[in-house]
């Protein structure tokens, strides 16, 4: 007779958190400061049946643990934690309710909306301070124990400088894709495969950004509708892949680092969309799945003087609790996991301004998780971005992130929709264009920290900025209450589809200045997957719960989306051939003496420089960029190239003159009014002086000829 595990389990150790299979068994490790006792579950292989339950044996520095002989991966677990039940004193205990495994690298099977879930019971008067028995293992997932990872990952480490960034679903990108196998489609699989890369290679972009891929729930109150959390900002597995966009549902995590190792074999890099800033769990009435469990005290803010409610900085229910040293330490290492493990580049955090709020006041650049990404080994060299704004107190934050960091800039989505609607002048637009200086130019931080965007996953595509003055969210099943009224769009004339040559020609016009603005600004340029093509959401800015055609990239592309395509493209090719166009630090527009050059120069229609009392009413004007003025020892192809870029938001043609400068002339590269020129365009040179017909809501892009060396 076999002896039973938990007589042969020995204490194991506290040091490294999980479910660690070590090629015998595995060892056990769990944080809570303030439960009494932890049970781990054993499960059959489909998850149904509890075959065996054993208490972890040792508590060391607020961590149980042990180690089981004779488990291996595949083994399906949950953990179920004891102590006390009172909500008011902030602890919500409850070992009927088997939880997940903060740790776990994977997840089996799909959460099922029971009464059971929740900790106290339905309907009771009392709510939440009531106490539930039933038993939740049957609808949740299990946790799943896996093998350690061993495979090198090898970087593209692309400079921050050089980078585009491209931003995209995992599921919608490839869902509808017709050089997508069919088996693979919507999966991380599909993702890697050759046609998907080839034409991300192809736009000139650096690096993907995938919506959130770490494990997520599904909300009640969507399911009830017929809807789902498509976006995937629920997350409740901060180790674990999504499960649903595996192609292999017994690993996929294998299947997430071979679609990275993918990625990086074609020199592109991976950035993470992740949700730190809160879990699936909610507030006092949402459902026991893990943290709540394990420790709520710990793992979330509560209100100080009245702890059976949650501070909701989030607008979710809940904030995880980035104060507490436990918590920070659990974040840093799920960040390093998908690093060092996964192979991911980069991470952009979501509501990013809550991990920085300490817990007795607002944002703070030296809190305890920014100070552990700027000292840790490996968070330190990867990309970090922030979404530098939350709906707690002094939640905006836009350039208020300590050095090694980007931010989202929505100062530069917000101006450029603006200025090319008319409703913002030059003065407005000018520091835009060069990186935001008056919000980044501190601390050493340089051009890159901004991350410009005209649009992302959240608000109205690119297309549906010139389609719509309105937000058209009737699916999402709220009564058109949801998403953003400030869209800062223009329909030119009708609302959605029309067959008015007009007004498609100036939309289609607008597209380009507006994608031609972004990838000729300083800073790093951020595109929505699909703007390329003009892609469509039929108006509803707020596609987060459609898992439908109305979020998936529709690849019937028109004439008029490849043409667009090739104009995007060729944007981009320009920008990797000028180093002006993404120089890393902040251009000046001081005289250097020396090379006797102003780096930059504010050029008026009439040739000259910008007078002082020209900002606050011009709406055409130049931007000339000198490219000598390097750094110090640094010689890049194209360096010397000197540029022109002129904008019109006016609606009339306006009367260019070309400023004077040394050179043979004024080589037209761009013309958001010709966009099928190509190369042919740079056939046309034109003398200083010269006045040039800038047609009504146009940008042109010039270098002066002789100045710039060719790709």
């Amino acid at each position: 007779m076999s002896i039973p595990l938990k007589k042969r389990l020995k204490e194991g150790t506290a040091h490294e958190r999980g479910a660690v299979w070590d090629g015998i068994g595995v060892n056990f490790a769990i944080f809570s400061a303030n439960a009494t006792a932890v049970e781990v579950c054993l499960f059959d292989k489909d998850g149904k049946t509890e075959i065996e339950r054993i208490k972890l044996p040792e508590y060391t520095d607020q961590v149980f643990h042990g180690w089981i002989p004779d488990i291996y991966p595949g083994q399906l677990y949950g953990y179920r934690v004891h102590g006390p039940y009172e909500p008011d004193a902030g602890h919500r205990f409850n070992p009927n309710k088997l939880l997940l495994d903060p740790y776990a690298r994977a997840h089996q099977g799909e959460l099922v909306w029971d009464p059971a879930l929740f900790g106290y019971q339905l309907g009771h008067k009392d709510l939440d301070l009531s106490f539930d028995e039933q038993d939740s293992a049957p609808f949740v997932p299990k946790s799943v124990i896996t093998r350690p990872v061993q495979d090198p990952v090898h970087r593209p480490r692309t400079r921050w400088s050089d980078s585009i960034i491209y931003e995209t679903h995992v599921k919608g990108y490839t869902q509808l894709h017709p050089d997508v196998p069919e088996t693979l489609r919507g999966t991380y699989a599909g993702l890697a495969t050759k046609p998907i890369i080839d034409r991300m290679k192809s736009l000139g972009i650096t690096a993907v950004e995938l919506l959130p891929t770490q494990s997520f729930v599904n909300d009640h109150y969507l399911q009830e509708k017929g809807l789902t959390n498509y976006w995937g900002y629920n997350t409740i597995g901060f180790f674990a892949p999504e499960s649903r966009y595996a192609s292999d549902p017994e690993d996929p995590a294998a299947e997430y680092r071979r679609m990275v190792a993918a990625f990086h074999n074609a020199g592109l890099e991976v950035i993470m969309d992740v949700v730190y800033n809160h879990t699936a769990e909610g507030n006092e009435l949402g459902p026991t799945l893990s943290f709540k469990g394990i420790d709520n005290l710990s793992y979330y803010r509560l209100i100080p003087d009245n702890m059976r409610y949650y501070i909701n900085d989030t607008g979710t229910g809940n904030t995880f609790n980035l104060s507490n040293l436990r918590v920070i330490q659990f974040v840093a290492d799920s960040l390093r996991y998908w690093a060092n493990d996964i192979g991911v580049d980069g991470f952009r955090f979501d509501l990013g301004t809550i991990l920085a709020r300490e817990r007795q006041g607002g944002f703070d650049t030296e809190s305890g998780f920014l100070r552990v990404c700027r000292q840790d080994p490996t968070l330190s060299t990867v990309k970090l971005i922030a979404e530098p704004w939350d709906i707690g107190p002094g939640g905006y934050q836009v350039g208020n992130f300590p050095p090694s960091w980007a931010e989202w800039n929505d100062k530069f989505r917000d101006t450029v929709r603006d200025f090319w609607r008319g409703e913002a002048r030059a003065g407005e637009l000018a520091p835009r264009l060069l990186g935001s200086p008056d919000l980044f130019n501190h601390s050493g931080r340089q051009t890159w920290a901004s991350v410009n965007f005209v649009t992302a996953h959240d608000g109205f595509t690119l297309a549906d900025c010139t389609r719509y003055n309105e937000k058209h969210n009737e699916a999402n099943g709220e009564g058109g209450k949801d998403g953003s009224s400030d869209n800062r769009s223009c329909n030119y004339g009708t609302e959605g589809l029309t067959d008015n040559p007009e007004i498609n020609e100036t939309r289609e016009r607008q597209l380009r200045n507006m994608l031609a603005t972004l990838l000729l600004s300083q800073g790093t340029p951020m595109i929505l997957a699909g703007d390329e093509f003009a892609r469509t959401q039929d108006g509803n800015n707020n596609a987060y719960c459609q898992d439908s055609a109305i979020s998936w990239i529709n690849w019937d592309i028109r004439e008029s989306g490849e043409s667009l395509t090739r104009f995007t493209t060729r944007l981009t090719t320009l920008r990797r051939r000028f180093p002006i166009l993404h120089r890393h630090r902040f251009l000046t527009e001081a005289y250097n003496e020396e090379l006797d050059i102003k780096e930059l120069t504010w050029v008026s229609a009439g040739g000259g420089e910008i007078a002082e009392d020209e900002w606050d009413t011009a709406q055409c004007f130049g931007l000339m960029l000198d490219g000598r003025a390097q750094p110090s020892g640094i010689i890049r192809r194209g360096a010397d190239a000197t540029l022109l870029i002129v904008f019109n938001s006016w609606h009339d043609i306006v009367e260019f003159t070309l400023p004077e400068a040394e050179g043979e002339g004024w080589k037209l590269l761009i013309d958001t009014n010709q966009p099928e020129a190509g190369d042919a365009i740079e056939e046309n040179v034109f003398p200083a002086k010269h006045v040039y017909a800038v047609t009504g809501r146009s940008l042109l892009l010039f270098a002066l000829d002789g100045s710039a060396t060719s790709s």
